[in-house]
């Protein structure tokens, strides 16, 4: 699981980490909790970026066209090679 959210009695929000066995952030208000996901979401996407990218190969290679028609995809590919 990793974490979960609950309300606390005092209407904040608390994360509890599964993997830590404690809170890792409490009295959070909703804006507290949607900033941690935004900061949580900008750094796992920045890594992706900089160290898990794939070839372009990949999507040629993983294309079926039971999603997107033959024609669609001849022409995305031909804007993303431009």
């Amino acid at each position: 699981m990793g974490a979960f959210i609950v309300k606390q009695p005092n209407g904040k929000y608390c994360r509890f980490s599964t993997m830590v066995e404690c809170p890792t952030h409490w009295n959070m208000t909703k804006d507290d909790y949607i900033e941690l996901c935004k900061e949580r979401a900008e750094k796992e996407a920045i890594d992706i970026l900089e160290n898990h990218l794939y070839p372009f190969e990949m999507i040629k290679e993983n294309y079926s066209s039971l999603n997107m028609p033959r024609e669609e995809f001849a022409k995305i590919l031909k804007e993303m090679e431009k």
